[in-house]
């Protein structure tokens, strides 16, 4: 165990040890190894920290030559939303493509290649996987991030994420308790509400986590919702009705509970993030997660502050920061162990001394891409000899998924069609628009939710008016009906997905 800095008192070094902050740049900043030295016990990364694997192995060790079992936790759930390779787009499909295929097994492979990647770099927890029921058709920030609408489907492929991360040494942190499929709300703008009654709550959001802690996943992350059924007067991450109560009473819980983004506006436009953190830590949770867009030292003091000063006027019980603090150190202890068992685990399989099923399959998102493929008109569709117009009909990007991860088929349409060309297009212009940029080539549409948006159903009704042999590929959820000389829904927008899509459309 790493030797704290001499002269930080144990409630600051408490206070330090449950924040779960972000930073900037692609190497440490001093001020965050200076906290690791005081106590600070967590650190989490994003699209801006890493440029490659090697440099994000470099980034952790270089954290650790500070603390050695410090968690790095990431929010890598494959699919639209990745961190690991936000420059390329993902190697793995996400949640919606798995459910759609739904063969657990399957899941549960791609969850431990995945976890075995994020090991070998160094990150020991993942903000993964979304146990969201994906009941609300308009959610704007769960989507493709969600298993799909069965809250049975959901909670069997919630289990094997779990099972298969974990089984690489990572520690998987199941979100958003109790449930944020039934939005209508991103909670990083507002917050949201679900009027939904206890019968339903019980068989809807809660199954999937039931199945998360039958499981074992190590870590639960809170929901910025609220939800009035149990508790009309404060959202879940700050609600002892909900973590304390709920998950930890009648679900049994007894990992650690992270909440979701403190900065985010549900809670930051509302509560502030030093109140909030404290009502967070108050409600039971025990890890304060805060940095997707606030990362400076500046911050985690005002929070560390806000911890300290809380205790020490009677707001928060001491006890109740000491609890979670040690559940983060517990956390640590158990992915030092974890990882130490994955490794060995891995040394059998590369020697052949490990069962078939166990031995790693790098090749598993292309695999379970292409499966997750539903095709419309293929029989009466010739594959393109051409190079196309690749029209991107492009909606606003939530904040989780992030605007930076380039998505589509073109790339890969480009790969195996030289001389395919694209563009991006947006508003009640843009069938006219497309029609005008491609001329008399053969036009490819990639829509992203056609049923969110109607510029984008009236953008295809002008297309396929013009151009009945227009090619559609769905890479959202796939609400509309299917149209198009072909129609292609891939259930996600990752990098393989488009591979997939690309593979069909060019007869490879």
């Amino acid at each position: 165990m790493t030797t704290l800095a001499s002269g930080t008192d144990t409630l600051t070094r408490d206070a330090l040890t449950v924040l779960q902050p972000g930073f900037p740049g692609t190497t440490a900043p001093d001020w965050l190894l200076r906290r690791l030295g005081e106590g600070l016990a967590s650190v989490g990364l994003f699209g801006r920290n890493i440029a490659s694997p090697d440099q994000l192995s470099s980034l952790t060790a270089q954290l650790r030559s500070e603390r050695d079992d410090v968690l790095v936790a990431i929010d890598e759930e494959g699919g639209d939303v990745t961190r690991l390779e936000a420059r390329t787009g993902s190697s793995f499909p996400g949640n919606h493509a798995l459910g759609a295929v739904d063969d657990v097994n399957l899941t549960r492979e791609v969850a431990h290649e995945l976890g075995r990647r994020l090991a070998a770099c160094g990150v020991n927890l993942n903000w993964a996987p979304s146990a969201d029921v994906n009941s609300n058709p308009s959610n704007p920030v769960i989507g493709v991030r969600s298993f799909g609408a069965d809250p049975e489907l959901v909670a069997r492929h919630t289990a094997a994420y779990v099972t298969g991360l974990q089984s690489a040494g990572v520690a998987a942190c199941t979100k958003h308790f109790p449930g944020h499929g039934d939005t209508a709300v991103d909670s990083h703008h507002a917050l949201p509400r679900i009027d939904a009654d206890s019968p339903v709550l019980e068989r809807r959001e809660l199954l999937p986590f039931r199945a998360a802690i039958a499981a074992g996943s190590r870590a639960v992350m809170s929901a910025h919702i609220l939800v009035p059924t149990l508790d009309p007067d404060r959202p879940a991450t700050l609600s002892l009705s909900i973590l304390t109560d709920l998950l930890r009473g009648r679900l049994g819980y007894d990992g650690l509970i992270v909440t979701d983004g403190m900065e985010m506006q549900a809670i930051a436009a509302t509560y502030g993030i030093e109140r909030g953190s404290v009502l967070a830590i108050a409600a039971g949770a025990d890890a304060i997660c805060v940095g997707g867009g606030l990362a400076d030292d500046e911050t985690v003091r005002r929070l560390r502050d806000a911890l300290v000063g809380a205790v020490r006027s009677g707001e928060l019980p001491e006890e109740r920061l000491a609890e979670a603090a040690e559940r983060v150190r517990g956390l640590a202890q158990w992915t030092a162990s974890g990882a130490a068992a994955a490794s060995e685990a891995e040394t059998d399989a590369r020697t052949g001394s490990a069962s078939a099923g166990s031995v790693t399959r790098v090749d598993i998102g292309l695999v379970a891409a292409r499966r997750a493929l539903t095709v419309t008109g293929a029989d009466d569709f010739t594959p393109l000899t051409e190079p196309p117009y690749v029209a991107l009909l492009t909606p606003v990007a939530n904040i989780a998924v992030g605007d930076e991860t380039p998505w589509g088929v073109a790339a890969e349409l480009t790969h195996r069609l030289p001389g395919t060309e694209t563009a991006g297009f947006a508003g009640e212009d843009a069938g006219d628009a497309v029609l005008k940029a491609a001329g008399t080539r053969r036009i490819v549409v990639v829509v992203r939710d056609e049923h969110r948006h109607p510029w984008m159903a009236a953008t295809l009704d002008t297309l396929l008016a013009a151009r009945p042999d227009t090619v559609v590929v769905e890479m959202g959820v796939p609400q509309a009906p299917p149209r198009g000389a072909l129609h292609i829904a891939t259930h996600g927008a990752a990098r393989v997905c488009g591979h997939a899509a690309a593979e069909v459309i060019a007869g490879t």
